[in-house]
């Protein structure tokens, strides 16, 4: 098992209970960062010393610096702090939990330093899925993915013969706030009722994401890099329960799955305590307490970020990317209550269609497609 960690994006969600996991088995943390958050990085950073913090803020970078200036902890900033973190020499493994395209570049850097990656950033392989791939394997180190339907395939690969006996896998989606609602109904929908997912506690960007199933858009796109399997091999069922995370089915029609509590915690420590299953402080499954599990098909008419997310993957090149972004600057609209939410859809749909099927070469290519749909989204209101 590692013995030390960076954790990108410590402040958020993922990065808080990867804490509570290095916590629980004694971890030594090498590097936190977060956004913007200085006051809960500090408090991190006192609980336990790394010898890096970073904040992607810069303006917060000179108050950040003096309000830990008591400490051991070196502290730096931007970009260029966060790859200083995801390359730190002493570091085992970095988890990668920034939200959005900012997460690319270290991404990229870590592999590149030979660093083993627990990726959380789903945005990393949808936009630069061909690149990371490419770096993880000429580099020979190890993606372990943390979403928990990624983890749930991964954990049910591991039985797998041989690439030709796998048939199709199957992502479990919640439903998020809205399952079942028409086109209608959605119209006046509020960002508080978008954000009141009825399973998960996440940040509020992927909360929204689960609203529009983009969320699982993303997860369609990120599971054809991380198991290479095209998108007509890749389908989605609605299992409100989220008890069962995702299953594999094998070509003798026999379906694996995997199952747990809704706590982030299992795929975060898996990712980090792999090939080894150790004790977790989350609490055990008990089929019984929910008496019965549910699962229907997704409205893929209703929910058009999921249909363009497929759709993306037909297309290929760097649709993904332009879908990504859009959705990136559509959504932040939508929580600023600049767009409505069915808005959201219609951009990303239409910031995807826009986007020649091009391939990727660099990560300035990512960039700028995602630059465009960026600029289209707001060039639309």
């Amino acid at each position: 098992m590692i013995k030390n960690i960076s954790i990108l994006g410590s402040t958020g969600s993922i990065g808080t209970q990867a804490l509570d996991v290095c916590d629980n088995l004694n971890l030594n943390v090498s590097a936190l960062t977060a956004n913007t958050n200085i006051e809960t990085l500090e408090e991190q950073v006192r609980a336990f010393k790394p010898a890096l913090a970073v904040i992607f803020d810069e303006s917060k970078y000179s108050l950040f610096k003096q309000n830990i200036a008591d400490t051991d902890t070196k502290v730096s900033c931007g970009m260029e702090g966060l790859i200083e973190a995801a390359t730190l020499a002493e570091a085992d493994l970095v988890l990668n939990s920034v939200v959005g395209m900012v997460g690319l570049e270290p991404t990229l850097a870590a592999a590149n330093a030979k660093k083993n990656i627990a990726l959380a950033n789903k945005e990393t392989l949808v936009a630069g899925g061909s690149l990371v791939m490419k770096a993880v394997s000429e580099n020979g180190v190890k993606l372990y993915p943390v979403d928990s339907e990624h983890s749930a395939i991964f954990q049910c690969l591991q039985g797998c013969p041989e690439k030709g006996a796998l048939k199709r896998l199957i992502l479990t989606a919640s439903g998020g706030p809205f399952f079942g609602r028409t086109v209608d109904e959605l119209k006046d929908v509020t960002v508080e009722q978008a954000l009141n997912h009825p399973n998960w506690d996440m940040g509020a960007k992927i909360t929204i994401d689960s609203a529009t199933m983009m969320n699982k858009g993303l997860e369609i796109i990120e599971a054809s890099w991380l198991f290479d399997m095209p998108a007509d091999k890749i389908d989605v069922v609605v299992h409100r329960e989220s008890v069962i995370h995702s299953m594999i089915e094998y070509q003798d029609n026999s379906v694996l799955a995997q199952l747990g509590v809704p706590d982030m915690r299992i795929p975060i420590q898996y990712a980090i305590t792999y090939p080894a299953r150790v004790k977790s402080p989350v609490k055990a499954l008990s089929l019984t307490d929910y008496g019965k599990l549910t699962f229907f098909e997704p409205d893929y008419e209703t929910f058009k970020c999921l249909r363009a997310c497929k759709a993306a993957i037909d297309r290929g090149g760097l649709c993904a990317a332009a879908a990504n972004g859009a959705n990136e600057e559509a959504n932040r609209l939508f929580r600023e209550r600049k767009i409505s939410f069915l808005d959201i859809g219609d951009l990303v749909e239409g910031a995807m269609l826009r986007q020649d099927n091009i391939e990727a070469k660099s990560v300035q290519d990512v960039l700028d497609a995602d630059r465009r749909a960026r600029d289209y989204v707001l060039k639309s209101i």
